[in-house]
C-alpha cells in the first residue's frame, strides 16, 4: 500500500506543466468578401488523429485559438455551403492567417444535408461505433437505442452481447444498477441527448476486470460557444398506455460547459405468463402436473436526471462533476395467480390461487468528480466516485385454496418487508503519454470500495384476527462488504501495416458477506491477473486480418450472494446462495475486413465457473426455487458475418450473422448434465433519409434469435422488430417521432427445462408490442446548433472520445 501511495502521488504531481503562448487567428469571409460568422474553425494534430481545440468565429467573421503549443498542426475551417478549407501550419508564435475565403459548394443550400440523418457504423479495432445523433432513432428512450444498436439484443430486462451481460457505462463512467433498475433507468430516459453507443468487444486494461463488454453511452455536449435545449413528449400505447416527459438543455462559452437532461415517466406494463411444472416421482415419471396461469401488473413513476459541468481551469486543465439520479417514488407490482393441479390421466386434483401485492420505494444517486490535465506530451485524470443506493419493498401475500370439485378450503396470507441500502465509493488515476508518433503508453490505478445492509422479515398473518406472527425461518438480515485494488499498463502501436494493443490489469478482491441470524459468512480473498492483446496486419487499405484476446471475471453480486428466500408465493422462491465463487472468462477472436464492407470473424470463449440463475424444483415439496448456481463448464465458440454499406446517398444497411454453439456441464448431485445447441443469431438494418430537405427519416431493425441455451434452459425462436420514423416541422425546430415494435408479434419466449430430475416449460406474453407517438421541440442559438452539427462526424467522435 505504500508503494501505491506513492505511485499515485508520483502520477498527481506529473499534472504541473506550463504552456506556450503561441496562437493562431484569422478572418473567414466569403468570395464577396462578405464576414462569416459561426463557422467552425477546428485545429488537428499533424496526423489529424486528434482534435486539440475548436471555436466559432464572431460577427466580424474574425477567430483566434491561443494558448498554443509550438509545433506542426492541421487547421480546418468549415461553414454550412461553403467549400471546407484545410491547411498544414507550423507554429512558432503568434500566427495570423488574415483572411480566409471559402468557396460556396456547387450544390444549392437547400439540397444540402445540414444535419446527418442516417445512423453511421464505424468499426474500430476494440469497438463499433454506431452514431445515431439527429436521427429517428433518438426520439425514443435509450432502451430503444440499445434494441437497434448492432450486435446488441435486449428482451425483457436483460441486455445482452453475445450471450454476455455488458458493463454499461455513460460517457466513460460505469453505471451501478441492478439488471431491473438499470432497464428502468434506460427506459425512463430520453434518446434525444445521445451521441453514439460504443460497443466494446474487447475492452483495453483501463476499464475494470468484470468489463469483459462494455456499453458506452456517449451523450452530446456542445462543441461551440453558445445555448441550446428542447423539451419532448412521448405517449406509448402498449397494453396500457405510458407517458414520458423531459427537457434537454446545453450551454458553452470559455470558461464552462454545462448540461442536464431531465424525463418522467409513468408507465403500467403487463406481463402473463404460461408455467406448467411437472412434479416427478422417484422413479423420474410425472407424478403431478402444476399448471400456473399469471397476469403481472407493474405500475411506476421514475424520475431520471443526467448532468454534467466542466469547469476549463485554463487551456489544458478540466475540473468537472456529473450525477446520473434515479428516483422511484411510486412502484407497484401486482401478480394475479391461478395453480390447477392433475394427475397424470389429467384430472383434477385441487387448485390454489395467490394474489401478491408490492410496493417499491428506491432510489440510486451517483456522483462522479474528475481534474483532467493535459501535458505537452500526455494525459492525466483522477476521478472521484460515489454511489447511494437505497431500496424498500413491502409486499403482502393471500392464497385461497380449493379441493378437486373447486370448493374452498381455506386461506393462507403472509407478508414481507425487504430493505436494502448500498454505498459505493471508488477513486482512480489514470495516465498516458504518447512514446512516439506511432505508439503510447498507459497506466493507472483504482480502489473501490462497497457496503451494503439489507435484512428481510416475513409475517405469517392470521385472516381472521389480522395479527402478523414473524417467521423466523425466513427472516434475516445481511451485511456485505467488499472492496478492490486495482493497477493496470497498456501500450498501443499503430503503422500503416501493422496495429497492437497490448495490457495487463491486476485486481486485488476482499470480500465479506455475514448473515447473523443464519451464522453464515462468505469470506474470498483473491489477486488476479487479466491480460489483453489485440494484433492487427493490413496487408492494403482494402484487407487486414486481426486476433484478439482478453481474459474478464464475473463476480457474483450482492443479489446473487444475499442467502435471503424471498417468496413470491407459498410454492415459488427466489434465492441467494453465498457459496458462489467468480467466473474467469477467456474469450478468442480472430478475423478479417475485406474493404470497409466485409468483415468475418469465429471466436471462442471458455467460462470458468460461469453464474446462472436456474429454476430448480423440488418435487418433494412442490416448489419452484430460483437460485444462481456456479457452473463446471461452459463454452462457446462460432462464426460471425458482418456488412454495412450505403445502397443509395439516402440508404444505408447494416447486416450481422453469427452462427453458434453453446455448451454447459454441471454437476447438481445426481450426476453430471450436459447439454448443447447450435444457434443463429441474425441482425438487419435499413436507414432511410426521405423528401429533398432531408427532414423525413425511417429505420427498421429485424434481428432473429434463433432456438438456444440458457442456464440448461432451451429458449425456442424469436423475431425482434423496431421501425422508427421522424419528421421536422417548423423550420427544423420540431420533431415528430413515430416508432412501432414486435411489428409480428413474434418476441414473446418460450422456456423448456428437462434433465434429470427436472421438468418444466415457461411461456411468458411481455408488453412489448406497442405504439408510441413523440414530439419535440429544440430552441436556443439553433443557428449555432446546425453549424456545429457539420463538423465531420469522425472529427467530432475523436473530440469526444476524451477518457474523463
Amino acid at each position: 500500500m505504500n508503494s501505491l501511495l506513492k505511485y499515485v502521488i508520483f502520477l498527481f504531481c506529473l499534472s504541473i506543466g506550463f504552456g506556450q503562448n503561441a496562437s493562431v487567428s484569422g478572418t473567414v469571409v466569403d468570395t464577396e468578401n462578405v464576414a462569416i460568422e459561426f463557422a467552425n474553425v477546428v485545429l488537428f494534430s499533424e496526423d489529424e488523429s486528434q482534435v486539440l481545440k475548436g471555436t466559432t468565429t464572431d460577427e466580424s467573421g474574425y477567430f483566434i485559438l491561443p494558448n498554443l503549443e509550438p509545433n506542426t498542426y492541421v487547421i480546418k475551417v468549415s461553414y454550412i455551403g461553403f467549400t471546407e478549407f484545410h491547411q498544414k501550419i507550423v507554429l512558432t508564435g503568434v500566427l495570423d492567417l488574415q483572411t480566409i475565403v471559402l468557396q460556396e459548394a456547387s450544390e444549392q443550400l437547400d439540397e444540402i444535408s445540414i444535419i446527418a440523418k442516417k445512423p453511421t457504423l464505424k468499426r474500430e479495432a476494440d469497438r463499433l461505433v454506431f452514431n445515431i445523433e439527429n436521427t429517428a432513432l433518438v426520439e425514443g428512450t435509450m432502451l430503444q437505442v440499445l434494441k437497434s444498436t448492432p450486435g446488441v439484443l435486449v428482451l425483457g430486462d436483460e441486455i445482452t452481447v453475445k450471450n454476455s451481460n455488458p458493463t454499461v457505462y455513460i460517457n466513460n463512467r460505469k453505471v451501478n444498477l441492478s439488471a431491473d433498475d438499470l432497464n428502468q433507468l434506460l427506459e425512463g430516459s430520453s434518446a434525444n441527448a445521445i451521441k453514439s453507443v460504443e460497443v466494446i468487444t474487447n475492452p483495453s486494461a483501463r476499464y475494470d476486470a468484470e468489463s469483459g463488454v462494455v456499453l458506452n453511452i456517449v451523450m452530446s455536449k456542445n462543441l461551440i460557444t453558445g445555448y441550446r435545449g428542447s423539451v419532448f413528449s412521448n405517449y406509448t400505447q402498449g397494453v396500457f398506455p405510458r407517458y414520458n416527459a423531459g427537457t434537454n438543455h446545453f450551454f458553452k462559452n470559455d470558461n464552462i460547459s454545462f448540461n442536464v437532461n431531465y424525463s418522467f415517466s409513468k408507465s403500467k406494463i403487463n406481463r402473463d405468463g404460461d408455467d406448467q411444472v411437472n412434479y416427478l416421482n422417484t422413479s423420474n415419471t410425472t407424478d403431478e402436473i402444476w399448471r400456473s396461469k399469471t397476469n403481472r401488473n407493474t405500475w411506476s413513476e421514475t424520475h431520471n436526471l443526467n448532468a454534467n459541468f466542466d469547469y476549463f481551469i485554463n487551456d489544458k486543465s478540466t475540473l468537472s462533476l456529473s450525477s446520473n439520479a434515479l428516483y422511484l417514488p411510486y412502484f407497484k407490482y401486482k401478480i394475479e395467480n391461478n395453480t390447477v393441479i392433475r394427475d397424470l390421466n389429467n384430472n383434477v386434483l385441487s387448485r390454489f390461487t395467490a394474489d401478491n401485492l408490492s410496493r417499491d420505494n428506491k432510489y440510486n444517486l451517483a456522483f462522479d468528480l474528475a481534474f483532467s490535465h493535459n501535458f505537452e506530451k500526455g494525459n492525466i485524470t483522477a476521478n472521484a466516485h460515489y454511489t447511494n443506493y437505497n431500496y424498500e419493498r413491502n409486499q403482502g401475500v393471500i392464497s385461497d385454496f380449493f379441493d378437486s370439485s373447486d370448493n374452498f378450503i381455506n386461506s393462507n396470507a403472509f407478508n414481507t418487508d425487504n430493505n436494502q441500502e448500498t454505498n459505493i465509493l471508488a477513486g482512480k488515476v489514470d495516465y498516458s503519454t504518447p512514446i512516439n508518433e506511432h505508439s503510447n503508453f498507459e497506466t493507472g490505478v483504482k480502489f473501490s470500495t462497497t457496503t451494503t445492509e439489507s435484512d428481510i422479515t416475513q409475517f405469517d398473518v392470521d385472516l381472521s384476527s389480522g395479527n402478523e406472527t414473524i417467521d423466523p425461518q425466513n427472516s434475516d438480515a445481511f451485511d456485505y462488504d467488499e472492496q478492490i485494488l486495482a493497477a493496470y499498463v497498456n501500450y498501443d502501436l499503430s503503422t500503416e501495416k501493422w496495429s497492437l494493443n497490448a495490457g495487463l490489469r491486476m485486481e486485488q478482491t476482499n470480500v465479506e458477506g455475514i448473515s447473523p441470524l443464519t451464522n453464515i459468512t462468505n469470506t474470498q480473498d483473491y489477486l488476479e491477473w487479466f491480460p489483453n492483446a489485440s494484433l492487427q496486419y493490413n496487408f492494403s487499405e482494402d484487407y487486414n486480418v486481426y486476433a484478439n484476446y482478453k481474459r474478464s471475471i464475473a463476480r457474483p453480486n450482492y443479489a446473487n450472494l444475499n442467502p435471503f428466500r424471498f417468496f413470491l408465493n407459498d410454492n415459488y422462491v427466489v434465492s441467494g446462495n453465498p457459496f458462489l465463487v467468480p467466473t474467469f472468462v477467456d474469450h478468442f477472436v480472430i478475423g478479417t475486413s475485406i474493404t470497409d464492407y466485409f468483415t468475418f470473424e469465429a471466436y471462442y470463449k471458455n467460462y470458468d465457473g460461469a453464474i446462472s440463475e436456474i429454476p430448480r424444483q423440488d418435487n418433494t415439496a412442490n416448489i419452484i426455487e430460483y437460485i444462481s448456481v456456479n457452473f463446471d463448464k461452459t463454452v462457446e465458440y462460432g462464426f460471425d458475418f458482418i456488412t454495412g454499406f450505403d445502397v443509395t446517398d439516402r440508404w444505408s444497411v447494416y447486416a450481422v450473422t453469427s452462427f453458434y454453439n453453446y455448451e454447459e456441464e454441471t454437476d447438481f448431485g445426481q450426476g453430471s448434465v450436459t447439454q448443447d445447441q447450435w444457434s443463429n443469431y441474425s441482425e438487419l438494418q435499413n436507414d432511410l433519409t426521405l423528401l429533398k430537405d432531408n427532414s423525413l427519416n425511417m429505420s427498421l431493425v429485424l434481428t432473429w434469435v434463433g432456438k438456444n441455451l440458457q442456464g440448461f434452459q432451451t429458449v425456442e425462436d424469436r423475431l425482434v422488430s423496431e421501425f422508427a420514423i421522424s419528421k421536422s416541422i417548423f423550420n427544423k425546430k420540431g420533431i415528430l417521432s413515430l416508432s412501432v415494435s414486435d411489428l409480428f408479434n413474434m418476441q414473446d419466449f418460450d422456456l423448456a427445462t428437462q434433465y434429470q430430475n427436472q421438468f418444466n416449460t415457461q411461456t411468458t406474453d411481455v408488453d412489448n408490442r406497442y405504439v408510441r407517438l413523440g414530439f419535440r421541440y429544440k430552441f436556443g442559438n439553433t443557428k449555432l446548433e446546425s453549424n456545429a452539427r457539420a463538423i465531420d462526424s469522425e472529427e467530432r467522435e475523436r473530440l469526444e472520445r476524451t477518457d474523463n
